[in-house]
């Protein structure tokens, strides 16, 4: 089976081809294009294929990540939407939390709801939270609201009313009438996206998928139409944001599931090479033109947090956003890219992003108009890249122009050096990047120095040796296709389906069989949709978790929960797990108080995709002279930090370094989706899957 993984980044879009059979991987790199990111998967997708000798009708499955969604959200460019909720709540949007994500700014500024007051409708009903109907709701009432938003000339309408997670039935027979009657609105119901207590996270993640949800459905049904005219016959899968896989009409019914799709598909890369490599707990370091991103791997799964935002305000300030309530793997982001611009601030001190200059124009060195000094011009003068053999000589970078834009912008204004102001710029952006990294483990209750890096992102092995030695790891990995590697991650993550359902109850008084039949409910659901998709449901796996917490406190933590029939005698083991759990994320726990849970999560998923990764032998020959050094390219003149004048670092070709070879730092290691860098003090190994080892221990 051939399988094709396309992750669209905000800078480049990464495809990976697999033969799952073999194992065999062919990478293709291309930058993305914006104003029509379906023709780029098109133009991609058709050049990886020819060197592969393959056409379109020969692939079996395409998996795919986009950031559709979170640019939408971030731009305000989705659907005109309005908002059906119980009277008296329309404004649940606007007063929020009443929470302020910067206590001491006296000019804060708070993200405005998507929906503005006069397309936020109230209806009267009532249902109380244990489910009982208070007050009817008349279907003479939803006529009129619903008319009046069409009048208004809306194209999706979100529903939330007030405990709707207890009983539906209110809000099902709203959307029936929307579908029955206005069958070309997008109706998005909250039982359907986020049926949880919360309600105002409830309404925002509603509204959120409305949305986003006719841009969505445009957008797959012209790629899948523009893949069938191409002669593709296979399957389309969609990446979502906790590094599972969803069908397209699932991803077109509940778009919001795709906001972190890109990033979720790094973390799940590190799930894999994490296996291959014998590595239970692993940090990931997803640099790419962007941002940079980090997640930690422990005892092979990633950290899944139900609480994330959207379009925040101040891009990288936690609770300036818009609260999306969805299962994301929890990945810490800033603005930190080989594409992030490097400036001097009005107090003279040298910054580095998070602005970007994305791809278009990109950093000044790529010649498509840029004159602002980046990360990447930074690098390409501390000779860390070859000019002549970026993206394997597909991109020519122009040294002169990236010396000029630092010249211009920071090394005069500072009065230094060019080379003294980017490795300024280098120096930087690797404390940001590790201090980032330090406190996203720490917070989780881990000690940095414990984790092998995973580094990988067309820039994170250039950076990756800096930060590691920053950390305290002891090793640092670059897998074989680090460049590409998050869409490398969408072709070993598996198609799943999650469930969630709220019933909040002391664990020991818990209704043993209301909860073994509502988790039964959840379980065949899942069981349903593999069927639907093509999986056998005896192959699949279910894993549970509740959202519990001490009672009285406002917030959750994830708690395993055992398979099967439970009943009385679990709660001894379930409660077990939670103090296990509480411990070791804030170092105690709360005696003889009593622990309850909140909400119910299953998850039914096929197997993890696991096999032993042969990249297709490139043809690249590299002599000096009349012999072959095997692999080594030449030599160049790089300057690592604390030098003064540069070395004559050797450069090898990755793709004629052959497993259980060893180099000793400073050594440079290209390939055609990124470049390697290591420092002093250190060995690389290659090891039997072609992964770079690098011992970082003195």
């Amino acid at each position: 089976m051939y399988k094709i993984g396309i992750d669209i980044g905000g800078t480049f879009t990464d495809l990976v081809l697999l033969n799952d059979t073999t194992g065999e991987l062919v990478f293709g790199k291309t930058l993305t294009t914006y104003h029509n990111p379906a023709g780029g998967i098109i133009t991609g997708i058709t050049d990886l294929l020819n060197r592969a000798e393959l056409h379109l009708n020969d692939i079996d499955m395409i998996v795919h990540g986009t950031t559709l969604v979170t640019n939408a959200i971030f731009e305000r460019k989705g659907a005109k939407t309005g908002l059906i909720t119980t009277r008296g709540f329309e404004d649940v949007l606007e007063i929020g939390r009443e929470y302020r994500y910067d206590i001491y700014d006296l000019q804060i500024t708070m993200p405005d709801p998507l929906i503005p007051r006069n397309l936020r409708l109230g209806i009267t009903e009532r249902i109380d939270f244990q489910g009982n109907v208070l007050t009817p709701l008349l279907e003479t009432e939803i006529a009129s609201v619903v008319d009046e938003l069409v009048g208004k000339g809306v194209q999706a309408i979100a529903v939330c009313l007030l405990q709707s997670f207890a009983n539906p039935v209110h809000e099902r027979r709203v959307g029936d009438f929307i579908q029955r009657h206005y069958p070309a609105i997008s109706v998005s119901l909250s039982v359907d996206i986020m049926p949880e207590i919360r309600e105002y996270e409830r309404t925002s993640t509603t509204v959120l998928n409305a949305y986003v949800q006719p841009l969505i459905d445009r957008y797959f049904n012209a790629l899948q139409n523009q893949l069938t005219a191409l002669g593709f016959k296979g399957a389309v899968r969609i990446m979502v944001s906790n590094g599972r896989l969803t069908t397209l009409g699932e991803a077109q019914r509940k778009p919001i599931q795709l906001l972190e799709s890109g990033p979720a598909g790094g973390a799940m890369a590190g799930v894999f090479f994490g296996k291959l490599t014998g590595h239970t707990d692993i940090a990931t370091f997803d640099m790419g033109g962007t941002t940079a991103k980090t997640s930690l791997i422990f005892n092979h799964q990633p950290e899944i947090t139900n609480e994330f935002e959207a379009a925040r305000v101040r891009r990288f300030k936690q609770g300036s956003g818009l609260p999306v309530r969805i299962p994301v793997i929890d990945i810490n982001e800033i603005g930190a890219g080989g594409s992030s611009i490097a400036y001097v601030d009005k107090l003279g001190l040298l910054k580095v992003g998070p602005e970007s200059a994305t791809s278009d124009p990109g950093p000044a060195c790529y010649g498509r108009g840029g004159t602002r000094p980046t990360v990447t011009d930074c690098d390409l003068l501390l000779g860390y890249l070859n000019e002549a053999f970026f993206l394997g000589g597909t991109i020519r970078l122009d040294k002169e122009a990236a010396q000029q834009a630092i010249e211009e912008h920071i090394a005069r204004p500072l009065g230094i050096s060019v080379q003294q102001a980017a490795m300024g710029v280098h120096r930087i952006v690797n404390e940001n990047m590790a201090n980032a990294a330090r406190v996203h483990i720490l917070d989780k209750g881990h000690d940095p120095r414990n984790y092998s890096l995973l580094a990988f992102g067309g820039a994170g092995p250039v950076h990756a040796f800096d930060v590691a030695r920053l950390l305290g790891s002891p090793e640092l990995i670059i897998p074989t296709g680090a460049g590409v590697a998050s869409a490398l991650g969408f072709l070993v993550s598996p198609t799943a389906y999650e469930c969630v359902r709220s019933y909040v109850n002391h664990v020991a008084s818990i209704d043993w069989i209301r909860l073994n039949d509502l988790l039964a409910e959840m379980e065949e659901e899942g069981y349903a949709f593999l069927e639907k998709a093509g999986h056998k449901s005896a192959d699949a796996m279910v894993s549970r978790s509740a959202g519990m917490r001490y009672v009285g406190q406002g917030h959750e933590i994830a708690v395993k929960i055992p398979n099967g029939i439970l009943s009385a005698v679990s709660a001894e083991e379930i409660e077990a797990n939670f103090r296990e759990e509480y411990e070791l994320r804030f170092g105690r726990t709360i005696a003889k108080a009593a622990i309850e849970a909140v909400s119910w999560r299953v998850i039914v998923s096929c197997p993890s995709v696991l096999f032993k990764p042969k990249q297709r032998e490139i043809n690249t020959t590299y002599r000096i002279g009349d012999r072959d050094f095997s692999g080594l390219k030449g030599y160049r003149q790089v300057y690592y930090m604390g030098d003064d004048v540069p070395c004559a670092c050797p450069v090898y070709d990755r793709y004629k370094i052959r497993p259980n070879d060893y180099l000793s730092g400073p050594v440079i290691i290209e390939e055609i989706e990124s470049t390697v860098v290591i420092g002093r003090h250190a060995y690389v190994r290659m090891d039997e899957h072609r992964n770079l080892i690098v011992s970082l221990r003195r």
